[in-house]
């Protein structure tokens, strides 16, 4: 733990990535306050609901108020909310812009006005768009595809515009996030084959050429405990891509059959959506010397284990596990 750092404020605490990382931040010591909307319930969280060092605020990241609340006595920030991946964006792209971008202006005062030494920015890797570089650093210019990667990219550059000094600023790339979570997804592109793989016994697979980079959930939520950790001259102002592997879809498929069973079978078909995405991590284990643990397959064994014990009820039809579907319900009268 670092002694300089003792409460933590996660933002988007309660879901798929922040349900997994708040009881690892109080394992090591650290105090924990959730700042969630908790629109897929406050469930997640149920296992440190107790825990005398953690603490819910339950409200919107869009509310100066709910920040107010939520920011005294916090020394880092941890910055996971936002409206998750293209489809959930696409759906209502003003709510996206209002949450993902224009909030994020006031979120970075109300830190510096509460002299929050460290700043922690989920952004994402698909903020580089489609590259045809063999190896995609964090040095090469950003040409995101969609309004979710281009908002992604913006508050990067609010984040760096105006160095503090005392405010550590550290930009996280991730590939794409996969394995269980007590606010589990299944709209992942692992996760997604592997819940295929388990209850209908077949992958479909549109295309396969396709790259697509991914890194376990255990994986991405301990880099971001680390984060905590790293000397402030070692990361502040820094951009590092976080992933581990980047295989074709076809052989994520292969791999989920190896770890569900041989019964499973692939079905390809063709594709008009060729887009390949690939990252290179390579920054990341040279400078802060961090290298992943776990692989596809692990992820694919947990969400088996997952699924064998009874603890994703409704996997295939529960509009919980999907954000797309959560949010048409919510709008549904």
């Amino acid at each position: 733990m670092n002694q300089d750092l003792k409460t933590v404020l996660v933002t988007g605490g309660a879901g798929y990535v922040g349900a997994v990382l708040t009881p690892k931040l109080l394992a090591a010591g650290y105090r924990v306050k959730v700042l969630d909307l908790c629109i897929f319930g406050e469930h997640p969280l149920d296992a440190v609901r107790d825990h005398p060092r953690f603490e819910l605020v339950k409200g919107d990241i869009r509310d100066a108020d709910v920040l107010q609340r939520a920011f005294p006595g916090c020394d880092a920030v941890i910055h996971l909310a936002c409206v998750s991946n293209d489809p959930s964006f696409d759906l209502d792209p003003e709510l996206g812009k209002s949450v993902n971008y224009d909030a994020f202006f006031q979120l970075v005062a109300a830190a510096k006005q509460q002299q929050v030494k460290r700043f922690i920015y989920a952004s994402s890797s698909s903020v580089y768009g489609v590259k045809s570089d063999p190896n995609v650093t964090e040095d090469l210019p950003l040409e995101p595809l969609t309004d979710y990667s281009k908002y992604k990219a913006l508050c990067e550059d609010v984040l760096l515009e105006d160095p503090d000094l005392g405010f550590t600023a550290l930009i996280l790339r991730p590939a794409t996030v996969c394995g269980d979570s007590p606010r589990l997804r299944l709209d992942l592109t692992v996760n997604i084959l592997t819940n295929h793989a388990y209850h209908n016994d077949v992958i479909k697979v549109f295309g396969g050429k396709q790259m697509r980079p991914n890194i376990h959930i255990d994986d991405m939520t301990d880099v971001y405990v680390q984060s905590l950790e790293w000397p402030a001259d070692l990361i502040d102002r820094e951009i590092f891509n976080v992933g581990y592997e980047n295989h074709t879809v076809a052989d994520i498929a292969m791999t989920i059959r190896d770890v569900v069973g041989k019964h499973v079978d692939i079905v390809t078909t063709p594709t008009d959506d060729n887009r390949s995405y690939h990252i290179c991590a390579g920054k990341i284990q040279r400078v802060l010397g961090y290298t992943p643990k776990r692989t596809i397959r692990d992820a694919a064994a947990d969400l088996l284990d997952a699924f064998r014990a009874g603890r994703v009820p409704g996997a295939m039809t529960d509009d919980r596990y999907f954000n797309v579907k959560t949010l048409q319900s919510m709008k549904t009268p």
